[in-house]
């Protein structure tokens, strides 16, 4: 078993380090070359300075500015939001162009995965028939088909809370207590219904709606969807016209079945929905058909996320996503680096690494668009980092952001998207989306992303309904806490157990079973569908 350091400098420019174990106050630390004394209590995670700091100097982490002192701070001291603040450099343009060698991926160019192979020729690691309504008005009738179709076509096994709460009654009324109801298996063994509701549609700015128009259109476009159940009132900003020329924008040629239904056309909730059952019971029979067949690595389409992230993040967790990101795009396949938030101080380099001038420029001009409306709202990318991130190291946001844009690896950015537009080439791209979690991965996947990829240091539960969500610790403490809800664990790269080479090949391994179907996450298995359209505008 290799020894634990106690410190490591990310990049060999950096003038602070990140404690990998706690540390105690006068503790001496040979490190770098030089004796390090530690000036108070450190806990893991957490930076100290290599050297001392006067008001106003720089600090350096992954070799970018990622704040600036607020107050002195010695050689050994420990840095926080007292004696910090937030700074990055700013960038007017491309300065120039990075080259990249590729990974050697020989051991990976022969592999496939079982996927569903959709006429346009994208591959779902999924298939799912999807229900979901252009506007909120629309949301019980969803429930309403969500409790029917669930109930008879999925037969979703009881949870022990379930079956504790029965054994509870049972006992209280002179039961065993050991009685079960019947599970029936599935009706159809070959595909999911999942159902989307939302608070947008209606009673917003009008790009609002076209713009959850594009999102909606997106999810039916997806390669884990075989066709969907689509409710409108009639009334609203979001009209059906719009929702169909957001999806021939798309995909002109589509034949995925999309049935659509207008309450106001039809009249009562009973004659519009008794035509719902009747009409997608028979087109979840056809998609039923549709079987697993072998895909290259290629038809693989990652969303890179991470949420909750603490500070170890950026040394363990994201940076085995840049490996594994790297790996994907040599052997043709498409990643998705999003939270435009959590880039902030590292665009010169996603700048540098754009193909096309044209996408730099636009890359800058969202993030700088971007910016402008937080300010304008009263706020600033400053206040990023939640009460988390700042408890576990992260404390500043060019600190968090440079160790979340570490996820996008080192390849060359093939282009650059807004938020809503759908990403059919293949190579490393970028997508405008908050650093919201929910908001984030729901429009990764609306772009098109047939998996997700989610780092987490602090822990969360997020899914999504459509595409697998695949949850990554940075750290081990974490992994034995929340084990219901992590995938993966990277802790090992923390105490030098493994490499991030090791780790990334040990994620591609399992991310080709999470794709083929012998894996699910455990966000499917708790059943987190989680989806939240990003409400750029104001309501009226």
């Amino acid at each position: 078993m290799a020894t634990q350091k106690k410190l490591i400098k990310v990049n060999p420019t950096d003038n602070v380090a990140v404690a990998l174990v706690n540390l105690t106050a006068g503790e001496v630390i040979d490190f770098d070359g030089q004796s390090i004394a530690i000036e108070s209590d450190v806990k893991m995670k957490h930076k100290i300075a290599m050297v001392p700091f006067n008001v106003g100097d720089r600090i350096i982490m992954y070799g970018v500015l990622v704040g600036k002192a607020s107050a002195r701070i010695e050689k050994g001291g420990l840095l926080s939001t007292l004696n910090v603040k937030h700074e990055s450099d700013k960038v007017t343009g491309k300065t120039e162009t990075i080259g990249w060698t590729a990974p050697n991926v020989d051991k990976w160019k022969d592999r496939t995965w079982q996927g569903y192979h959709r006429e346009d020729g994208q591959v779902g690691t999924e298939n799912v028939w999807l229900f979901f309504p252009l506007v909120f008005c629309e949301n019980r009738n969803i429930e309403i088909l969500k409790d029917i179709f669930e109930k008879e076509l999925m037969k979703p096994k009881e949870n022990d809370y379930q079956l504790l709460l029965r054994s509870l009654v049972k006992t209280e009324t002179g039961g065993t207590g050991n009685e079960a109801a019947s599970n029936d298996a599935n009706l159809f063994n070959n595909i999911e219904v999942k159902f989307i509701t939302h608070q947008g549609g209606c009673g917003g700015i009008r790009q609002d709606s076209h713009s959850l128009a594009k999102l909606l259109a997106g999810y039916v476009n997806n390669p884990n969807v075989a066709g969907a159940t689509v409710l409108s009132l009639g009334c609203q900003n979001l009209q059906i016209q719009i929702f169909k020329d957001a999806l021939d924008a798309i995909n002109p040629n589509s034949k995925k079945p999309v049935l659509i239904y207008d309450q106001q056309q039809i009249g009562t909730i009973e004659t519009m929905l008794s035509s719902v059952v009747k009409d997608t019971f028979e087109a979840i029979k056809k998609a039923n058909e549709i079987k697993r067949e072998p895909a290259p690595l290629s038809k693989l389409r990652i969303g890179l996320e991470c949420g909750g992230s603490d500070g170890f993040s950026g040394i363990s967790a994201n940076p085995t996503l840049g490996v594994l990101s790297d790996h994907l795009v040599a052997l043709g396949g498409t990643t998705i680096l999003s939270e435009f938030p959590e880039l902030c101080g590292v665009e010169q380099e996603l700048v540098n690494r754009c193909i096309d001038d044209k996408d730099g420029k636009r890359f800058l001009e969202l993030m700088q668009w971007y910016e402008k409306t937080v300010v304008d709202a009263g706020s600033g990318f400053d206040m990023n980092p939640s009460p988390g991130n700042i408890k576990d190291g992260l404390i500043t946001d060019a600190m968090k952001s440079a160790g979340a844009a570490k996820k996008g690896g080192t390849s060359p950015i093939t282009g650059v998207f807004d938020y809503g537009e759908y990403i059919n080439e293949p190579g490393f791209t970028l997508l405008c989306t908050p650093g919201n979690d929910v908001e984030c991965t729901t429009a990764m996947v609306g772009s098109g992303a047939n998996m997700v990829l989610f780092t987490t240091g602090l822990g969360t539960p997020t899914g999504n309904p459509i595409a697998p969500v695949v949850k990554i610790s940075s750290n081990t403490q974490l992994a034995n806490k929340m084990s219901d809800i992590i995938d993966i664990d990277t802790g090992g790269i923390i105490t030098g157990e493994k490499s991030i080479d090791e780790m990334a090949d040990e994620m591609l391994e399992f991310i080709i079973d999470v794709a083929s179907g012998t894996i699910k996450t455990k966000a499917a298995v708790l059943n987190q569908n989680d989806f939240i359209p990003w409400k750029r505008g104001v309501s009226l």
